[in-house]
């Protein structure tokens, strides 16, 4: 309770009031606080963790009524969970020593039973004299029996008053080593993990979780029967169970963390910062990042009159040459989406895809089992290598792709599931790389119907360009410089030849960012530019008739709103603003004109112009190349003066050339943009100058 943090606030007051606005019947407490106020509690607490856990119950039960005198009405006892163990254990080292002490250990769940009543006070009618008998408490290893009734004084008959015995939920569930930790060449163990009072369904089978229990043996007849009498099995009861992905789950936003994503959202730039945050270890691709920002943020389903729903998921294809990135940008959105699931094309079949119908090995019952995009509902599912996927395989995710729901009948089971998931989706052409003198439909084997489903469609071409190719290959080499496990940031920096961007937004934030923004942004279509989206659907309609290579369908109107709505979510607006629809349109014309064939490209990027309303910015490649020069002048000081620079300046004129050589005459905008400032760089009189700290950089 005395427990404070950096600012001297309680921080188990501030839990206690959360468990009490919430009903809930947990406490978490800090091993790691406990050791440091109270060292003999918590080597007590790892030795003999079940008595002194049924103490902290007591303790913190007092201490809850302290701040909800009347809390015993919701709940008769409140469990304390431990969290932060610092001492971890792989499943296969439990021994003898860890017998009735408290283990941390982490795995998957391969099964789970139901959830059963088990018995815990359990109290006795005499059939007699009509006694009320007991409460006995129910020990989980032997049946509590009695023999003799102190009110009659006779020998029974005895039976269980159903009413007034008081229960807990119960639940088994198979822990299984994670494949990652398993030694090569040995098979996965598993242990008996059993859940009580409130954790039951804190997790399902396939999700990687850590628990923290008391490692106990369990007395069984089978076993002893097998392997002679005094053999034990063991299992794991659990006290705190913590899921993989839960860090950055929405309830576990704090105040501090709503604040700081309010204060991100009122900068102007909010959005491109977000799409240069999104996969910051790959450059350029500008526009793979803005539609995989897009369909992170997703736009707000709708459901007319429960007759009707239409999909707010964002589905985007990447289709491009080898070596452009594709699968790194998959392997990026499954570590930054809250709930991901990753399938290659070749390892993936319909069933594994959709739902399977198997019998279950311990009721010999049909079961159903939900496919990666039944995993996956209200997330995102990535798949790779799209087009190595079967035919048959691909037609069963056309009714996930549009209706979001998966139906079913097999085995006497008919039912349908929902999947209301953003697919992102990578291919290769047919011929390995991307032919740009034939149509897009040539160079893809996607049917038509499984095209128009996709809401983006990004075609990346690996073209050799020898001045982009070199900033490539300078922001490779800086990045793997970086990546090091022994780089140090504040003396090696120095020597690394491109600069750090100070705009990027860092990748926790950026989560906890798109869980807010998905959790509680419904943007409004409020004061929308029809007219402008009816031209330019009737123009896309006609230019997709005349060409033959992309069909246009009433879904990219659907799919442009959608992307309006991601952006507002973006900038955490309630109403969509004329630059979304404008952002969006530049993506629907972008995604549209790229699958074009080369000969038609020009004459229909011509056409289309009258459209995009805002002009490619170059602000990005000159922060690049600003920072390239100062990191050529700050390499130069060091060969003359053998010490770190204080003040780095250089005229304008010289950025001025460098941007020449790469078709940008004015640089104006860029020098009065927050971009520049939030650098660190300051303009005097047609001087740029940028201020180092001694020993690192700003």
């Amino acid at each position: 309770m005395t427990h404070v943090d950096e600012n001297s606030a309680s921080v188990y007051g501030q839990r206690i009031r959360n468990l009490g606005e919430n009903n809930s019947e947990s406490l978490e407490v800090s091993y790691l606080h406990l050791a440091i106020s109270k060292p003999i509690l918590a080597y007590f607490l790892t030795n003999s963790p079940s008595a002194m856990l049924t103490i902290f119950d007591e303790v913190a039960l007092n201490a809850i009524l302290v701040y909800y005198p009347s809390y015993e009405r919701i709940h008769s006892e409140v469990h304390v969970r431990i969290t932060d163990l610092p001492l971890s254990s792989s499943l296969r080292d439990l021994r003898r020593s860890n017998l009735n002490n408290l283990v941390r250990v982490s795995g998957v769940v391969t099964r789970r039973t139901g959830v059963f009543p088990q018995l815990k006070y359990v109290k006795f009618d005499c059939r007699k004299c009509g006694a009320v008998l007991g409460p006995f408490y129910q020990d989980s290893t032997k049946e509590v029996k009695i023999s003799y009734c102190p009110n009659c004084e006779s020998k029974g008959p005895f039976a269980v008053n159903s009413e007034q015995t008081i229960y807990r939920n119960y639940q088994k569930m198979t822990l299984q080593e994670s494949p990652g930790s398993v030694p090569p060449g040995r098979l996965p163990r598993h242990r008996e993990v059993v859940l009580l009072w409130d954790l039951i369904d804190s997790a399902k089978p396939g999700e990687e979780i850590e628990i923290t229990g008391i490692y106990r043996n369990n007395f069984d007849a089978s076993l002893n029967s097998k392997n002679g009498f005094p053999v034990f099995s063991t299992i794991i009861e659990a006290n705190h169970v913590n899921k993989k992905e839960d860090q950055f789950a929405a309830f576990r936003l704090t105040e501090e963390d709503e604040k700081e994503i309010r204060a991100l959202a009122r900068d102007d730039r909010i959005r491109k910062r977000i799409i240069k945050s999104i996969a910051p270890s790959i450059y350029g691709h500008e526009d793979i990042k803005t539609a995989l920002a897009l369909s992170l943020f997703g736009g707000v389903s709708k459901d007319i009159r429960r007759k009707m729903r239409i999909r707010g998921d964002i589905n985007v294809l990447l289709l491009g040459d080898p070596g452009t990135a594709k699968s790194q940008f998959l392997k990026y959105v499954e570590k930054t989406a809250h709930r991901s699931v990753f399938a290659t094309g070749q390892g993936a079949s319909a069933v594994g895809l959709t739902a399977s119908v198997r019998k279950d090995p311990v009721t010999r019952e049909w079961t159903l089992e939900g496919g990666a995009l039944v995993l996956a509902d209200k997330g995102t599912c990535l798949i790779d290598e799209f087009d190595k996927m079967n035919d048959a395989d691909r037609t069963s995710i056309h009714e996930a792709m549009e209706q979001q729901s998966i139906s079913i009948a097999k085995a006497g089971i008919v039912t349908t599931l929902q999947a209301r998931c953003a697919i992102i989706a990578a291919a290769n052409p047919i011929r390995g790389r991307y032919n740009p003198t034939i149509p897009f439909t040539q160079n893809v084997e996607l049917t038509e119907p499984i095209l128009s489903r996709f809401d983006v469609l990004c075609v990346v071409k690996d073209a050799a360009d020898p001045v982009q190719d070199e900033l490539l290959a300078r922001f490779v080499v800086g990045s793997h410089l970086r990546s090091h496990p022994k780089f140090e940031a504040d003396k090696e920096e120095m020597d690394v030849g491109t600069t750090l961007d100070a705009d990027l937004i860092p990748q926790d934030t950026l989560r906890k960012y798109i869980m807010y923004a998905r959790e509680k942004i419904r943007p409004k279509l409020y004061d929308l530019d029809q007219e402008k989206l009816a031209r330019l659907f009737s123009d896309l309609r006609r230019e997709s008739l005349a060409t033959g290579s992309y069909p246009i369908t009433v879904r990219h109107l659907e799919s442009m709103i959608r992307m309006a709505e991601a952006s507002a979510k973006m900038a955490l607006r309630e109403y969509v603003r004329a630059d979304d629809i404008d952002l969006a349109i530049s993506v629907a014309v972008g995604s549209f004109v790229s699958t074009q064939k080369m000969s038609i490209k020009k004459t229909l990027e011509r056409g289309f112009r009258k459209y995009l309303t805002q002009a490619r910015d170059h602000e990005e490649l000159l922060s690049f190349l600003l920072g390239q020069v100062v990191k050529e002048k700050v390499r130069l000081y060091q060969l003359q003066r053998h010490q770190q620079p204080e003040v780095i300046s250089l005229k304008v004129s010289e950025l001025e050339e460098r941007a020449k050589e790469h078709d940008i005459f004015d640089v104006a905008p860029f020098l009065r943009s927050k971009l520049f400032a939030a650098n660190g760089y300051s303009l005097h009189d047609g001087t740029i100058s940028k201020a180092f700290k001694r020993g690192e950089e700003e």
